[in-house]
Parts: structure tokens; C-alpha cells; sequence
């Protein structure tokens, strides 16, 4: 018997393919690296091999997950006042989707001016308005890029949110962040290159499923590191009642020894990231908990952030330990903020959720910029679509609720490259359809295949935060059964017009 033959009749379809998979992966990789964009391999160095130039190294995405009414927050309507309580007219709706929680309400669409004062902030042109809900947040006016215009095909909220992070309504594919591990790597050889935190609610009704920052069919280590607020700040972070750093070190150095026996029989490139991971999470229990050690800020910095931030898993705080990462050399770090799905109570709800985030925005923003930061930090602020001109259930001018409104919202974005002070594109006199520049109704749907100037459609976002970073979405790809995907698809338009 000759035991060469025997081994290769006796191997698998899986791991036949697995070899495969991993030439065709090396060869795309060679041939990215080669002629586009480098990713570090070193995991320490910036990287030079960029599409262009960057203007920004970091992008910090404070997330509200639910949909924050930009009616009440950002996007002021004062005509709205005289349409109180009378029906959207047929004009504005022009037969859109709307969900089934509105569709058969027995009082129609009644029209729902929001109950806050707006004020007008810095000395440009077209001004940015601010609700009163967002005092702290108003201060820091001068340094947002406001963009009232953003849309998105998604009506609910899983594949909203989903499509947003992912590109796809369709779970399964990767994440902004795993995009960005994957086409730039780290800057610090100690903390993984993404970061997911979650902020403290009292209104958590959506669940946050961990595919927003996986990796969908990339290897594993580009996944987000989800940081707790209680116990180990990262899963069994600490070693067991008597295991010594030696002792895990020997275990590491075996079981890595095991998975290159494995790798070397299989040919699956999920093996190493296997082993990078358990690499990476050896280093970490030093790294991690010096992150997290806030007693060597100063008393200055914690009163920019407020009592909150005292508090680990508070809103604020995790603002405080982005500005940290990022002082780490982290590239990617993601704030979700749950609660913001106002369909009853909105006044009172977004009240409580303003408190929570207020003060956290506008000391990460001052925070950054006094410490040199901002200008290659990109701040971005959103959650999955707006809310309605219309109001759901009962009303009053103090009370009432919204349904979802994926037509038209407003996202902000601060630093990294992007022209402060400003706002970009503009709705109707409802905040229901995005308008042109003299305040007339676009098409029901803007053309994202052909892009509308003045409209930001959630692919020319990501579109746009990847240009930010150096990165040209069309190029940045990942090739999987047989086809070259991007975070993108076959979508986006980078939006020059926001760009300093």
C-alpha cells in the first residue's frame, strides 16, 4: 500500500475545497496588495498603500439604534405648526410603503409638528438648527456636517439596521468595521482593530444581533470586539483561579502548535485566524485592563464628560473610552445606543435617550479636537431611518408618537475630513420626502444607481466614510463563490460636496 495514495483518496470534498479556497483567497489578496491597497502585516505600521490619501485614520460611529425622530432633533419644520393635526396631504405620501403599525389608523395620517424649540447655530450661510433636547450637542454645532438627506430602502427595523452596517438587507455579510479591519489593518499590536461597545438604555426594545459586527464570510479576526461594562471587559479575559501568565502562555503555545497541524492537513484559512485570536486575546489581558483604568484622567476631562461617565456602560462612558482607544491606535469603534423606536411616548422617550447621549457627543467631539485628534477621527452619528411627519396612535401637541420613515433623515458627521459648520441637503416643508433647492419634492425615491445630487442614499455613506479613510469602495473587495463582493455592492457615490 503506498500511503501517499491512501491520503489523497482518503481526503474530503470540504478539504479539497478548503485547499482551494485558500490558493484562490492567497492569489486575490497578492494580487489587492499588489496593485490597491496593502493591509499591515506587521499590525503596527500605517499603511502607504492606500487608494489616496486619507484624511482620516480612525472613524468613531455613535449608533442609535431605533430610528431618532430627525423631526424632533435636527431637521426644523416650522410650517408643520399650521398643519397641526390635519391630514398629510395625498401629494406628499404619492403612494409610499408605509408599515402596517399606520396604515390603518382610524385617524388617518394627522400631521405632528414637534413640540421643541429649535435654535440656529454658527455664522454660516445655512446655519445648523438644533432642538432644544440637545443643549451639550449644540455646542459643538460649528463642527458638525449635518446631512438632512440620507434615505434607504429599509422600512423595519432588522433588515434596516442590518442593510446600514452591512450593505444588505440580507444577513450574512460583513460589517463596516470587518471592511475596514480588512482593508487596513491595526495600528496597535495589542488591541484588536474593532471595537463594539454597548450603551446603557431604559428603552432597549430592539435586539442587537452580533452579525452588525461580524464578519459575515471574511475570516473571523476582522470581527468587532464586543467590550462589557460589567465583570471581565472582554469574556474570559482573566485566567481561572490558578492559572498563571506562564501557564496560559504554554497552553497558547500548544494548542497554536495543534492548529498549524490542522492548517497544514485542511488548508483552512479559519485555522490562523484562530490562532491570531487566541494571540491577540493573550495580549490583550495586559492591554484591555489599562484601557479601561479611567482613575488616570484628569478631573477636568471627567467634567467635560459628566457624572456619567463615572459609570461603566453609560453613554458617556464609552465616548471616554473611545477617545482612549483611539488614543491606542484603534481604527474602528462603534457606540450602539438602543431605545429610539418612539411609536407612543416619543416626548418622554427621546427626552430620557437626549440625556443619555447629550453631553457624551459633544465631550467626544471638544475632547478629541483639544488633544489633536479630530482632525483624523471621523465622527458619525445615525440610527437606521428617521420618523414620521405623521403621527401614530392619539395626539396631542405635548404627546405623541412616530412611525418608522426611511424616505428621509438626518445623520451627522464631525472631523476626519469633512467640512464643519454646514448642512447638506434639505426636505420639504413635512421632513417627509428630500427636496431639491427650491424645496420641491424629489421623486419618490431618488435614482441610487445613478445618485441625486443633494441626496445621500446609506450606500454613498459607507461610500463616503471609506473614502474618508483612503479607501475607493469600488476597489476594496472580498471574493466569495465565485463573485467579488463590497461593502457597497453594486452601489455608492462618494459625496465630495462634504469633503474639506
Amino acid at each position: 500500500m503506498n500511503p501517499i495514495r491512501e491520503h489523497d483518496l482518503m481526503m474530503t470534498r470540504r478539504q479539497l475545497f478548503g485547499r482551494s479556497a485558500l490558493g484562490v483567497g492567497t492569489a486575490a489578496m497578492a494580487g489587492l496588495v499588489g496593485n490597491d491597497l496593502q493591509a499591515a502585516t506587521d499590525g503596527t505600521s500605517d499603511h502607504s498603500g492606500l487608494h489616496h490619501a486619507a484624511k482620516a485614520k480612525h472613524v468613531i460611529y455613535l449608533f442609535m439604534s431605533g430610528g431618532p425622530s430627525h423631526l424632533d432633533l435636527w431637521d426644523y419644520k416650522p410650517k408643520m405648526k399650521d398643519m397641526f393635526n390635519k391630514q398629510l396631504p395625498d401629494h406628499i405620501r404619492d403612494g409610499q410603503r408605509i408599515t402596517g403599525m399606520t396604515s390603518n389608523q382610524k385617524n388617518g395620517l394627522p400631521v405632528c409638528p414637534s413640540k421643541y424649540k429649535f435654535t440656529k447655530h454658527d455664522n454660516s450661510a445655512d446655519g445648523v438648527y438644533v432642538s432644544e433636547l440637545l443643549p451639550h450637542t449644540a455646542t459643538v454645532a460649528d463642527e458638525l456636517c449635518v446631512v438632512h438627506s440620507t434615505f434607504t430602502e429599509a422600512i423595519n427595523h432588522d433588515p434596516a439596521i442590518t442593510y446600514i452596517q452591512t450593505g444588505s438587507q440580507i444577513p450574512g455579510r460583513p460589517s463596516l468595521g470587518a471592511w475596514l479591519s480588512y482593508g487596513l489593518g491595526s495600528m496597535n499590536d495589542n488591541l484588536p482593530h474593532y471595537v463594539v461597545m454597548h450603551a446603557r438604555t431604559k428603552f432597549p426594545e430592539q435586539s442587537l444581533f452580533n452579525r452588525l459586527w461580524g464578519t459575515g464570510f471574511m475570516p473571523s479576526d476582522h470581527q468587532g470586539m464586543l467590550m462589557r461594562s460589567e465583570g471581565d471587559p472582554v469574556l474570559y479575559l482573566s485566567n481561572p483561579p490558578g492559572v498563571s501568565s506562564a501557564d496560559r502562555r504554554q497552553q497558547l503555545d500548544a494548542l497554536a502548535s495543534l492548529n498549524q497541524q490542522q492548517h497544514q492537513r485542511f488548508a483552512d484559512p479559519e485555522i490562523l485566524s484562530r490562532i491570531k485570536q487566541h494571540e491577540m486575546a493573550y495580549r490583550m489581558q495586559t492591554s484591555v485592563p489599562e484601557l479601561m483604568d479611567l482613575s488616570q484622567e484628569s478631573a477636568e476631562t471627567m467634567q467635560l464628560y459628566g457624572d456619567d461617565a463615572k459609570t461603566p456602560g453609560t453613554f458617556a462612558a464609552c465616548c471616554l473610552n473611545a477617545r482612549r482607544l483611539v488614543e491606542r491606535g484603534v481604527r474602528n469603534i462603534q457606540i450602539f445606543h438602543r431605545g429610539w423606536d418612539a411609536h407612543g411616548r416619543l416626548p418622554a422617550e427621546h427626552e430620557s435617550q437626549c440625556k443619555d447621549i447629550d453631553q457624551g457627543c459633544a465631550a467626544l467631539i471638544k475632547d478629541l479636537k483639544r488633544r489633536g485628534l479630530l482632525d483624523d477621527t471621523l465622527v458619525v452619528w445615525g440610527g437606521e431611518f428617521g420618523r414620521t411627519a405623521y403621527c401614530q396612535g392619539g395626539l396631542t401637541r405635548d404627546n405623541y408618537g412616530r412611525d418608522h420613515h426611511p424616505r428621509c433623515f438626518t445623520t451627522w458627521m464631525a472631523g476626519g475630513g469633512v467640512k464643519p459648520g454646514i448642512t447638506y441637503g434639505q426636505t420639504d416643508d413635512y421632513g417627509y420626502n428630500i427636496a431639491d433647492a427650491d424645496g420641491n419634492p424629489l421623486a419618490p425615491q431618488p435614482d441610487k444607481a445613478t445618485w441625486t445630487p443633494g441626496t445621500m442614499h446609506i450606500h454613498d455613506l459607507n461610500a463616503t466614510i471609506l473614502h474618508l479613510l483612503g479607501i475607493n469602495h469600488k476597489r476594496l473587495t472580498y471574493r466569495y463563490q465565485g463573485r467579488d463582493f463590497r461593502l457597497t455592492d453594486v452601489h455608492g457615490h462618494v459625496v465630495h460636496d462634504l469633503v474639506v
